[in-house]
C-alpha cells in the first residue's frame, strides 16, 4: 500500500474542489534555494524520505532510469516505452496517460523523460502534483523550459545520483553513478578518429545527432568525430546532400520499431545523394537500439557498443 494517505478519491475530490472555488493551486512549485530542494528543470524538488512505492515512468529512458535504481518492483505502469524494459513487469498505458489516468494509479512518483508529460493536457502541472503528494523528475537533459548545457558526462552522473535522492534511494543513486564511471573508464576509443554520422530519423531529410547531446557525447568518447559535431544543438534536420557531402567513414543508425535500422539503410541505398557514400557500398553501419540514443544510464553502454562495433568494421 502507498504511505500518502490520500487515496485517489480524496485526490480527486481536491482537484475538484480546488477549480470551484476560483482559487487554483499555485504554479510555482518549491523554489531551488529551499533547504534540501533539488532543481530540476527550474522546478525545486524535495527529496522523498523514504524510498518511492508506487512509482509511473514515462519514456523508455524514465523506466531505465528508475530499474538501474533498484526501484523496479516499484513501477505501477509505463507510458511510451521505446523497447522491451527488462527488469519490470509493469503494464504500459497506450499514448501520452491522462492526469485521471495517472492519479487513479495513487502514484507516490512520477518519472519522465520529456518534460511535456507534465504538460496541462498530458499528466498535469508538476506544482500541482506535489500539492497533491506526489513527487516529480524530468530528465534534466530532455529539459525545454530552461537552457540545457552541452551534454558532458559529470553532467549525466549528477543527473542520475540527484534522481536517485528525488525517489528516496540517494545510497542507490551514488552506488550507480560509481557502476557507471567505472563502465565508462573500462572502455577504450578506437584510434584515428574515424567520422560518424548519427542517423536517427527522417525520411525526405535525415534527422541527426548533432554537437550537444548524446550523440556527440557517445561519439567523441568512443573516438570517433561527429559529421554534425559544429551544430549547436542535440538533434538537427540536415540535407541528404550535406550528407553526401560530410563523406562519414561509418553510419550509426538507431533502431526503433517506427522506424528501423533496416529502412535506413534501404533509404541510404536508394537515395542517389548517399548510395555512392564508401560507408554505404562497405555496410558499415553500426545499430543503436533508440533508448540507447537519449541520455540516460544507457549513455556508458552506448559509447562500449559504438567503439566495439566501429573496431569489428576494421576501423580504428
Amino acid at each position: 500500500m502507498s504511505r500518502r494517505p490520500a487515496l485517489v478519491s480524496t485526490i480527486v475530490a481536491a482537484l475538484v474542489l480546488v477549480g470551484c472555488a476560483g482559487s487554483p493551486i499555485p504554479t510555482a512549485s518549491l523554489s531551488a534555494e529551499q533547504a534540501g530542494a533539488i532543481d530540476d528543470c527550474g522546478v525545486g524538488v524535495l527529496p522523498m524520505a523514504a524510498p518511492a512505492e508506487r512509482i509511473v515512468a514515462v519514456k523508455s529512458t524514465a523506466a531505465e532510469l528508475v530499474v538501474a535504481l533498484g526501484l523496479g518492483d516499484a513501477l505501477v505502469a509505463t507510458a511510451f516505452l521505446d523497447g522491451p524494459l527488462e527488469g519490470a513487469d509493469a503494464p504500459t498505458i497506450d499514448g501520452m496517460p491522462s492526469r485521471e489516468a495517472v492519479l487513479a494509479l495513487e502514484p507516490d512518483a512520477i518519472v519522465a523523460g520529456w518534460e511535456s508529460a507534465f504538460a496541462p493536457e498530458a499528466i498535469g502541472d508538476r506544482a500541482q502534483l506535489h500539492e497533491l503528494g506526489v513527487t516529480t523528475w524530468v530528465s534534466p537533459a530532455a529539459c525545454w523550459s530552461t537552457e540545457v548545457p552541452p551534454l558532458e558526462w559529470e553532467g549525466l552522473f549528477a543527473e542520475l545520483g540527484d534522481a536517485g535522492a528525488t525517489l528516496g534511494v540517494p545510497e542507490a543513486g551514488a552506488a550507480l553513478v560509481d557502476e557507471q564511471r567505472a563502465a565508462l573508464a573500462a572502455i577504450e576509443p578506437v584510434e584515428g578518429s574515424p567520422t560518424a554520422l548519427w542517423y536517427s530519423s527522417g525520411e525526405d531529410a535525415p534527422y541527426v545527432g548533432g554537437g550537444t547531446g548524446a550523440p556527440q557525447l557517445v561519439l567523441e568518447t568512443a573516438g570517433l568525430t561527429n559529421v554534425a559535431g559544429d551544430l549547436d544543438d542535440g538533434w538537427a534536420t540536415l540535407s541528404w546532400e550535406a550528407v553526401a557531402a560530410s563523406g562519414p567513414d561509418v553510419i550509426v543508425l538507431v533502431d526503433a520499431p517506427w522506424h528501423t535500422a533496416a529502412s535506413k539503410v534501404e533509404r541510404l541505398r536508394a537515395n542517389p545523394a548517399t548510395a555512392a557514400l564508401e560507408a554505404v557500398q562497405e555496410e558499415r553501419f553500426v545499430v543503436v537500439p533508440f533508448p540507447m540514443a537519449e541520455a540516460g544510464v544507457g549513455t556508458v553502454d552506448a559509447v562500449a557498443l559504438v567503439a566495439r562495433e566501429v573496431r569489428e568494421l576494421g576501423l580504428g
